[in-house]
């Protein structure tokens, strides 16, 4: 089995995705998740005819990683998945088979609640996805040190993040704006952006994407 390159430089890498307790990075399950998920994005980007050069000028991740994530021998970091599944006119939770599906329930309880845990201490759980209005719903976490991804990435759609601990640093359009407990930004998502603690502790944030799922509009072959 080839040995899985991870997307470093800061950003989290992909570890599992589950409802409950998410198996370390390097772990079969995590690996069999991370081949999926690759196999998932290349069908995608097939289905819409796009070059892996297409894909990287539209989120600005190498074509060298986009291919190895999509043979499954990168572990991605969040924001590398966010702004892949943008571009191909998905939200996230998409790329995982369903698994994340809407209940048909309003309430979203917290053991329903999936959370993309990865390998470099960042976590992203996902509280609301909703197709028809475009809109997903997460929270974040960022161990000290951590970011959402190598470098910043850019993908359609418009973000609203508010800080519920810790301090959160936005790099925005190469402008760093510090975030601290109660703090709030919005801004467009086509603004290269990277978010990153710089702090001792460990950040949580609310974050609102709209729009997200409009790189080609959405994707028929996960049409819900």
């Amino acid at each position: 089995m080839a040995r899985q390159k991870q997307d470093t430089s800061g950003g989290g890498q992909l570890g599992s995705m589950l409802p409950s307790q998410a198996p370390a990075a390097g772990h079969p399950e995590a690996d069999e998740m991370v081949r999926a998920v690759g196999a998932s994005i290349r069908a995608a980007r097939k289905r819409r005819r796009l070059t892996l050069q297409e894909l990287g000028e539209r989120t600005g991740v190498s074509v060298s990683m986009l291919s190895m994530l999509e043979r499954g021998v990168a572990s991605p970091s969040i924001g590398t998945l966010v702004s892949v599944s943008s571009a191909l006119g998905l939200h996230m939770a998409q790329l995982f088979q369903d698994r994340s599906a809407q209940p048909p329930s309003p309430v979203r309880r917290l053991a329903d609640q999936v959370t993309v845990q990865a390998a470099e201490r960042v976590s992203r759980r996902l509280v609301h996805t909703d197709l028809d209005n475009d809109l997903e719903m997460v929270v974040n976490e960022y161990e000290p040190g951590t970011s959402s991804a190598p470098a910043p990435v850019h993908h359609e759609g418009s973000e609203f993040g508010l800080v519920i601990s810790g301090v959160l640093t936005v790099r925005l359009g190469g402008v760093d704006y510090v975030l601290g407990t109660g703090d709030g930004i919005a801004y467009e998502s086509a603004t290269p952006h990277v978010l990153t603690n710089h702090g001792p502790e460990r950040a949580r944030a609310v974050w609102i994407n709209v729009g997200f799922g409009q790189g080609g509009q959405h994707d028929p072959g996960h049409a819900g």
